[in-house]
């Protein structure tokens, strides 16, 4: 069951369907930015300054959705602060219902863009590399991700049992990601996708690896991944705990057995 959502940055409402999609294919692309959060006070207006800077000097079209889900560090407070003076950031607030794949899939729900993109709070993911993901579905990509694996990429500072831990998450995709438009970092948290290449697909709404399901269950034909160097947390904690390797677990399950033993995936929620 969706959990209720709030936009504070909009009296006239917002639109609840991908029954928009047809609409924004046939106009100029628009970007819309999904960034979950939960507990990023220190973090999240910050990478709002940067995203700005990065994408203001461009032709590109866009708005920022914060997706919270309920933080008490008052998170939620300072970007609707912020939505009062930019009208392209935009704050969704979710009540009894946490996880960062069901927070993108309410995010991309509540916008008419043509391109979807999502983004950690955490200020790992560089904001200088948004114009490249864009320009690639632009070019006709249907999916383009910022990818630590491919030459070029970087894992950044992490322990050598969780490079290793990453790396074994990564070649179990293998086999059930498509010919043809496979992807080294299947795993990675930032990448934009073409809203008609996912348009009415159901996804698992649990966890935090919702790129490997467009992947596998999206009509994604081209892949262009563009490297990037994982960064360093600039304030707060790290959501990986045993629950999202637990939802990883239950979502290869249910790709494997699609891919393989032909199961109906009618049981993941959208």
């Amino acid at each position: 069951m969706v959990s209720p959502l709030t936009d504070r940055s909009s009296t006239a409402g917002i639109k609840s369907s991908f029954a928009a999609a047809a609409v924004a294919e046939t106009a100029p692309l628009k970007l819309a930015l999904i960034i979950p959060t939960l507990n990023e006070a220190g973090n999240i207006l910050r990478l709002l300054d940067q995203v700005r800077a990065v994408l203001d000097p461009t032709e590109i079209h866009y708005e920022i959705i914060v997706v919270d889900d309920a933080s008490s560090d008052g998170t939620a407070a300072m970007v609707a602060e912020e939505s009062t003076k930019d009208p392209r950031v935009r704050l969704l607030e979710r009540r009894g219902e946490r996880g960062l794949s069901g927070a993108v899939l309410d995010g991309w729900r509540n916008t008419d863009a043509g391109v979807l993109g999502v983004m950690d709070a955490d200020l790992q993911h560089p904001p200088e590399l948004l114009p490249r993901l864009f320009e690639a579905v632009v070019a006709g990509r249907d999916l383009a991700i910022g990818s630590r694996y491919t030459p070029g990429g970087e894992l950044g500072t992490w322990n050598p049992m969780r490079k290793l831990l990453s790396v074994a998450a990564v070649s179990v995709t293998w086999p059930i990601q498509p010919r043809g438009a496979r992807a080294s970092d299947p795993m990675s948290g930032y990448f934009m996708v073409r809203r008609s290449s996912i348009d009415g697909v159901a996804f698992q709404r649990t966890g935090f690896k919702l790129l490997l399901e467009i992947l596998v269950r999206g009509r994604i034909r081209s892949v262009e991944e563009i490297p990037f160097s994982f960064g360093l947390r600039y304030r707060g904690a790290s959501k990986a705990n045993f629950k999202v390797a637990w939802d990883y677990g239950v979502l290869l399950l249910r790709l494997y057995g699609a891919r393989f033993l032909g199961r109906s995936s009618s049981g993941v929620s959208r």
